[in-house]
């Protein structure tokens, strides 16, 4: 196991460094010209030359990349001409929102998933396994955005059962978490559904019916083990997408997480508090997928003997 983590640190090194490479050639790609934007069209040359300079962008670009792969080595992210003050400060104050949002919507969609992938695996061909299998595809093939607002003009400002926007209590959570769990509450049952409708072929489950377990037994007790594995998987997998399809949903329902603070660097130009929430995120995603991993060896023994050999 040590083996294996290892070797997904190794990996995630150059994962870190090709989201590093990537982030700095788009964020300089973009047209606009940041001491401009941020000193507005009325600003001299001079101001902006001055300003260009202050911010390093007058240099070739090949002396900004290496020195910006040196300062990210040792963890200095640049600071924020927009904000005064270091990028990671600003980033790591909106983080907690972010993840509070993400967090929701994974146990929302976790939870909602294996039930509705569950309750369609186990009759597979059913009545309920086609109206399970016709509503997840809709959950995705919904726009997130167009989602949020739905939910915003029928429960918040129909119904008025919830909040529309803003923060302050745990109802204000809902409506974004909601929005971003549809696609992966879809997801997750579809996928539920399949391992679920496979394991019920195999040779163990009639065994255990065998045994005189009840289908209730069989189903929670064998066959939903093993098919947890592709779960893990997507899970790890989509709480990273989600951190970044949060961008979007915390714009609708004025969220104060990283989604607000990457649109106004990107507007604005602010090359290096899109840079930190990059390499923060990549950073999270490399987390998550190793966590998976040490999962995959909890639930299925052969993974974990072969990762040991």
């Amino acid at each position: 196991m040590t083996r294996m983590v290892v070797r997904r640190l190794l990996i995630g090194v150059f994962v870190m460094w090709g989201a590093a490479s990537v982030i700095f050639v788009i964020v300089r790609a973009t047209p606009g010209d940041p001491a401009t934007v941020f000193l507005g069209p009325d600003a001299s040359k001079d101001q902006i030359a001055r300003l260009t300079a202050a911010l390093g962008l007058d240099r070739p670009l090949y002396e900004q990349y290496f020195s910006y792969l040196g300062d990210v080595l040792r963890l200095d992210f640049g600071q924020s001409y927009r904000l005064g003050r270091p990028a990671m400060e600003a980033v790591l104050e909106r983080l907690p929102a972010t993840i509070d949002l993400t967090l929701t919507a994974t146990a929302i969609a976790v939870v909602a998933g294996l039930a509705l992938g569950l309750v369609a695996g186990s009759r597979p061909g059913g009545v309920v396994d086609r109206v399970v299998s016709a509503a997840t595809i809709a959950l995705q093939s919904f726009p997130t955005f167009w989602v949020g607002i739905m939910l915003v003009l029928t429960l918040a400002l129909g119904l008025r059962l919830l909040p529309s926007a803003g923060v302050g209590t745990p109802a204000h959570l809902v409506l974004p978490a909601v929005t971003l769990a549809f696609p992966f509450t879809a997801i997750v049952a579809r996928l539920t559904r399949s391992s679920v409708t496979e394991a019920m072929r195999e040779p163990y489950v009639q065994t255990a019916r065998s045994k005189g377990l009840t289908d209730r037994q069989v189903l929670l007790g064998h066959a939903l083990r093993n098919s947890l594995i592709p779960v893990v998987t997507i899970v790890g997998l989509q709480m990273g997408a989600l951190m970044g399809g949060a961008v979007i949903v915390e714009n609708v329902f004025a969220w104060p997480g990283l989604g607000s603070l990457v649109v106004g660097a990107v507007a604005n130009r602010d090359y290096a508090v899109v840079q930190a929430v990059t390499l923060l995120i990549a950073g999270i995603v490399m987390a998550l997928n190793i966590v998976a991993d040490l999962l995959y060896t909890r639930l299925d023994p052969r993974i974990r003997t072969e990762a040991a050999s």
